[in-house]
């Protein structure tokens, strides 16, 4: 019988997962190596888990990235920021009453599966203390933006060179010579806010990408996308991709490469402030690197410029670096998870929030935390055959996603919350 759950995390999944399983009676201890509530929306002058920076705003709207136990603050903005958000999550907790059952300054350094489906857990404490914790069941929301996957090219850059994790206010930049790489949103927002400041910021795009504006029609954009759910899901994007084109223009005309895939295929980018900082010469559109020499960075097309800084906004890992590759290990390759939530060899065990929608996280894994809480409880049941279940999941995606690492977790919004909705009603 299931008595006593952990949590790994508590940021703006883990605690779904907390105020689930102790609403269903459960037992529980959650882990989190931070000080507060938030994950990585703690903003914090040094490296830290968090990577957010100092004028970090979120991208999706508060409209679809409420709680749906706990909407948004009726004055909060449209977007709002790192600390408005820091400041929703640690309500959320507190409304909840979750701050008796989270052990903050705790690590999880293992997490091994035992005899009978029960977890033993090596916990690291404030004081450097490590003691052992078993639990019946195991939710798993550590985060999917927090260790940084860094690219390489031939060459050595002898400037100074950083991810975007690692970035934290654009003011030490200023006077240098920048170049951000990438065309997702951190790329985008960093090569806007380094703009402001430095002798001059190029920005290095190796493929083309949907920018979405923040406001279409004076309202949010994924509210005005949300307008147009009912439609079969090729012809929406086509639809969308062609009110982009009308508002905005071709990339083109702003000096960027176009983007190779229908919108959906990749993350698309959210920022109202690129295509404007380029038209404005404020940020300088580049192709892809092809090698590095010094402190000179030759690009594709024959080009070659001084940097002092490159800021690599290139995504993340997939990690759980206190499972055993063994047992669990999601950092290569598709991630075999039904509902994007449940192993087909550990029946006591879900990942909260470990998906990427096309929107926001927290609100799909406030409803995983709901579904795996009844499984715990046994009113409900996952498909007998879960292995083909989840085989059956990755052969049809929402969205066909190009080949990288970092597209193997994308979920439409509105079409996911959609099945864990079906599923909680079943």
């Amino acid at each position: 019988m299931i008595r006593r759950v952990g949590v790994i995390g508590a940021g703006p999944s883990g605690i779904t997962a907390v105020r689930s399983l102790r609403d269903a009676g459960f037992e529980v201890v959650c882990f989190d190596a931070n000080t507060e509530v938030g994950g990585n929306w703690l903003f914090r002058e040094e490296p830290s888990h968090s990577s957010v920076f100092e004028t970090t705003h979120i991208i999706s709207s508060k409209t679809l990235s409420s709680y749906p136990s706990y909407p948004m603050p009726a004055d909060y903005p449209d977007y709002p920021s790192h600390r408005q958000l820091a400041a929703y999550f640690q309500g959320y907790a507190r409304h909840h009453d979750l701050y008796s059952v989270i052990r903050f300054g705790h690590e999880v350094l293992e997490a091994a599966p035992l005899p009978g489906h029960r977890w033993a857990l090596r916990v690291r404490g404030p004081d450097g203390h490590e003691t052992t914790e078993t639990v019946d069941a195991l939710a798993v929301a550590n985060g999917h933006h927090w260790k940084p996957r860094v690219p390489t090219y031939p060459g050595t850059f002898t400037g100074l060179m950083l991810h975007s994790h690692a970035f934290k206010r654009a003011a030490p930049f200023a006077g240098q010579r920048v170049l951000v790489i990438g065309g997702g949103n951190s790329a985008c927002d960093v090569a806007v806010e380094t703009a402001r400041v430095s002798a001059m910021t190029a920005i290095s795009w190796r493929r083309g990408y949907w920018i979405v504006p923040k406001f279409m029609f004076g309202r949010p954009s994924d509210v005005v996308n949300q307008l147009s759910d009912w439609l079969p899901r090729a012809l929406r994007m086509r639809l969308n991709q062609g009110m982009l084109r009308l508002l905005q223009g071709r990339n083109a005309a702003y000096g960027l490469p176009e983007p190779d895939h229908l919108l959906g295929a990749t993350h698309p980018t959210v920022n109202s402030e690129l295509l404007y900082a380029v038209r404005h010469g404020h940020v300088l559109p580049r192709p892809d690197i092809a090698r590095f020499d010094g402190q000179t960075v030759h690009f594709t097309d024959g080009r070659a410029e001084a940097f002092d800084v490159i800021i690599a906004c290139t995504g993340y890992w997939i990690s759980h670096p206190f499972f055993n590759p063994e047992v669990i290990d999601f950092s290569s390759g598709p991630v075999p998870l039904y509902l994007r939530m449940l192993p087909a060899d550990h029946p006591t065990l879900a990942f909260i929030g470990l998906f990427q929608p096309l929107g926001c996280i927290w609100p799909a894994a406030e409803l995983q935390s709901d579904l795996f809480a009844r499984m715990l409880t046994g009113a409900w049941r996952p498909p007998a055959d879960l292995r083909a279940a989840i085989a059956e999941e990755l052969a049809h995606p929402d969205y066909p996603q190009l080949d990288t690492p970092r597209h193997t977790i994308t979920v439409d919004f509105h079409a996911f919350r959609k099945r864990l909705l079906k599923q909680l009603a079943a």
